[in-house]
């Protein structure tokens, strides 16, 4: 008896010993694999996921369940290294189909996460099991997940780099150097954080193994002066639905691009770029240049009529080399010219189409004026020495959104009444609030927000784009991008009032030049 209640023992021993084992392992206790420290199961995986490194062949393997790296909760198994400054992670990532119906939602990352909580504050190069790539984030911890999605096939290498609080993906499609894709994010890690590659079946019966080679996990040394360096424009849609903050890129390149605007059926965005303006497809592809004449230095004020006929433009002409608003057939043609005035900049049309709100900064002051689009005399709907700027017409009409300091201090969104009545103020908090547009439904307001410190309405700044609630009043942080001048000077939104465009600023090392369009 004595025997077989020591072997029961022993059993329960080496049970309860497993039991830890498997717990400890799933904590991230365990030892080394290849590179990396440890690896953990985030939030709920069952049964345990795993990880392993084929030291001859230098490749990892992570097999796991899980319901998915999304929403305000994860599921997946990491593996992971503490590490802190700056570091690229790279890895060559392949997804094999093992059964004939995988999750086209399943996931393989490269990441990079502030704590191993199943709701931390995250950002990840994540590709999905229907060759979808995307730059996916959680700004804080329990937050909604935002992306960055790329129409594209799956790349060959990717790379997740973070330097300073800028966060970029990178990718080879065909075995050319990795190059940037526009997919790049403003987060703040605080101290150390975890690096590491990982894998989410997107369905917690199921396990999907994906595998890791050429990982590489390095330091990175900071650039000596800003000549090292290329600066990037992204055009970018997002959606603002708080459970579902998707954004899509449609294009990236060096240089400058500035001030998208949607046009009336959604299928077309326009931007200008070296002083003339372009067309592309809402879905991406080639710009095309828009037929706008003899004008020239065409700024970032520019629009569609309601019905879509018509481009309000600002630009200058050789008969008049300053700046003033034209109106051109929206397929192109001759520009026929609105404002007489010098130093007139187009802001916005109002819904019945029979007046233009326009702006004529003044040596750092500024008012609005309203004209109708076959010209003649122009009514000034504010007045005084301040800066009352970006005048937007409500879905209604019944309203002009514009930002102005003239309340003293900072630069806050005020509204009017289309004939100038009225003015009241919309945003009273602690940052510098600019270019107001009310959505096509009626519902929302987008503004561009610097910190209180900034100084104007410059360009390439830390700035949010943030989302007000036209029913409550409340505000809240859609994207944090570097941007401001540039990112959405005008009409900005899609028909459907659910969408908008805008363009983010990157300035990216020499060495990782390249585009994708």
């Amino acid at each position: 008896m004595k025997i077989v209640g020591r072997i029961v023992m022993l059993s329960v021993s080496t049970l309860l010993l497993s039991l830890c084992a498997n717990e400890l392992f799933a904590q991230g206790v365990a030892k080394s694999v290849g590179i990396f420290e440890g690896q953990s199961d985030v939030g709920s995986v069952m049964p345990p996921g795993k990880g392993a490194f084929d030291a001859v062949k230098g490749v990892y393997s992570v097999t796991a369940a899980g319901a998915n790296i999304w929403s305000t909760v994860d599921g997946f198994h990491f593996v992971w290294k503490k590490v802190s400054g700056d570091v690229s992670l790279t890895a060559d990532i392949t997804f094999p189909i093992t059964k004939d119906d995988p999750n086209p939602h399943r996931k393989a990352v490269l990441m990079f996460r502030q704590s191993l909580d199943a709701d931390g504050m995250y950002a990840d190069a994540a590709q999905h099991g229907s060759g979808m790539m995307a730059l996916q984030y959680r700004r804080t911890k329990g937050e909604t997940t935002q992306d960055i999605e790329l129409n594209m096939e799956a790349p060959r290498r990717v790379r997740l780099e973070k330097r300073g609080d800028t966060i970029t993906m990178f990718l080879s499609r065909s075995g050319e150097p990795l190059h940037q894709t526009g997919a790049t994010i403003r987060l703040h890690f605080d101290g150390a954080f975890y690096a590491g590659i990982g894998v989410c079946s997107h369905n917690k019966d199921v396990e999907e193994t994906a595998t890791f080679a050429h990982v590489e996990l390095k330091p990175l040394t900071a650039l000596a002066s800003t000549s090292q360096q290329v600066s990037y424009s992204t055009l970018q849609t997002i959606g603002i639905e708080n459970d579902f903050r998707r954004a899509t890129m449609v294009r990236t390149v060096p240089g400058r691009m500035e001030a998208p605007n949607w046009s009336r059926d959604g299928k077309t965005l326009i931007f200008n770029q070296d002083g003339r303006l372009w067309s592309i497809s809402a879905d991406g592809g080639t710009p095309a240049p828009i037929d706008i004449g003899a004008a020239t230095k065409c700024t970032g004020s520019h629009g569609f009529s309601p019905d879509g006929k018509w481009l309000a433009i600002s630009c200058s002409t050789p008969e008049k080399p300053e700046t003033r608003v034209y109106i051109v057939p929206a397929s192109g043609g001759t520009p026929r010219l609105v404002t007489e005035n010098p130093a007139s900049y187009f802001h916005s049309w109002s819904p019945d189409g029979k007046t233009i709100a326009f702006t004529r900064p003044n040596h750092g002051a500024g008012n609005i004026y309203a004209i109708s689009p076959e010209g003649g005399a122009e009514t000034a709907l504010t007045t005084g020495t301040g800066m009352s700027d970006d005048p937007d017409y409500s879905a209604d009409g019944k309203w002009i959104y514009f930002n102005s300091d003239r309340a003293g201090g900072l630069m806050q969104i005020w509204r009017m009444r289309a004939d100038g009545s009225a003015p009241e103020q919309v945003t009273k908090d602690d940052l510098n609030n600019w270019t107001p547009h009310p959505s096509p439904d009626g519902q929302s307001i987008v503004i561009v927000s610097y910190d209180k410190a900034t100084t104007g309405h410059p360009a390439n700044k830390d700035v949010s784009l943030r989302i007000v609630d036209v029913s409550t009043g409340k505000t809240r942080t859609l994207v944090d991008i570097v941007g401001g001048a540039g990112s959405d000077n005008v009409t900005c939104w899609a028909p459907d009032g659910r969408h908008f465009v805008f363009v983010s600023y990157q300035m990216l090392p020499a060495e990782d030049t390249g585009s994708s369009e």
